[in-house]
């Protein structure tokens, strides 16, 4: 079977993404053929295709999509050919039609949930899950706390602006204009802070009378890292899920002691997703909340795979709010 497909052959900017045309099999034990209907985009894309995150190479791109199971191999119970299914799952191969992949991540996709949702929710919505109920200070998160959530007006800033406030949770966003601001707020964002215009951690700190918040939860890296443990209150923890500024800088952990014995970790999705019950469970919990309408996943922008490149040239240039798919 033949099946378009988006590749690099080396590491590079957007013009390395190339479609082509792959011969796609049958599933062997433990994995499936899927034919996909929308395929999701993330910032951990753009790492792959730059080398920041280093692959063999040729390289297909892409983590997360849904589409309709085909086939099953051997050994695969969960999934049965004809089921609407959905994922964020390694290896790489998203960006394409067609792709036989392992069944371990993917998880079957409710009906009420529509194919164009389920891919551009899994990578962030379970980043979100695990972020918001793993991935915690050692006081634990309650209702009433204040949490910092960088890039919030992005795919899995919305979802989570969403999500903390159905936890109870005053999240505090930050974006680089005053429209990705309103946007969070809209979204149930408790505040935003346009960190072009303010210092962030000043603003944090008048926000919370002084106290500062238990967790910040950042995906920006090398930019807002010491700007974010000076927003936190002591024994708090510094949460850095990704890179968009490039990766935070050799520090000396002395500093740590110095703002109030913090703590500092560096998460990964597929840490938390390492068997098949743990990603069912965190899928099963992302579900719930869309399906019960407290998450509402905002695709905020479609394009053809053909239009690839332009997709990564304006995630990269910060164009992007809420989610981001490529539509089959």
């Amino acid at each position: 079977m033949r099946s378009q497909a988006v590749r690099i052959d080396r590491p590079g900017g957007p013009e390395e993404l190339k479609i082509v045309e792959v011969e796609v099999g049958e599933p062997g034990p433990g994995e499936i053929r899927i034919r996909h209907h929308a395929v999701g985009l993330n910032f951990i894309d753009t790492y792959q295709r730059s080398g920041l995150y280093p692959f063999p190479m040729p390289l297909q791109l892409g983590m997360e999509a849904a589409g309709v199971v085909e086939a099953v191999g051997e050994g695969v119970t969960h999934l049965k050919a004809g089921d609407r299914a959905a994922y964020a799952s390694q290896p790489p191969g998203a960006y394409s039609e067609l792709r036989v992949m392992p069944a371990k991540n993917v998880c079957r996709l409710p009906d009420a949930i529509a194919f164009e949702t389920g891919a551009a929710m899994m990578l962030k919505g379970m980043t979100v899950q695990y972020l918001l109920k793993k991935t915690l200070p050692a006081e634990g998160l309650q209702p009433g706390d204040f949490v910092l959530f960088h890039a919030a007006a992005g795919g899995v800033g919305l979802i989570a602006c969403q999500w903390a406030k159905a936890l109870g949770l005053k999240l505090i966003g930050t974006a680089g204009t005053d429209a990705k601001c309103q946007l969070a707020l809209e979204h149930g964002a408790a505040h935003a802070i346009n960190y072009s215009k303010e210092n962030f951690a000043e603003r944090v700190k008048e926000i919370t009378g002084g106290q500062g918040v238990k967790v910040v939860y950042d995906s920006v890296g090398k930019d807002t890292f010491e700007g974010s443990l000076d927003c936190l209150r002591p024994f708090g923890l510094l949460a850095i899920f990704g890179n968009g500024s490039g990766p935070v800088p050799a520090f000396n952990l002395g500093l740590l002691a110095s703002k109030g014995s913090l703590y500092v970790t560096r998460p990964t999705l597929f840490s938390h997703m390492a068997t098949r019950e743990r990603t069912q469970a965190m899928a099963d919990d992302l579900f719930a909340v869309v399906e019960s309408g407290a998450v509402k996943i905002p695709i905020a922008q479609r394009y053809r795979l053909a239009d690839v490149q332009q997709a990564h040239r304006d995630l990269e240039a910060r164009k992007t709010t809420g989610c981001t798919i490529l539509t089959l």
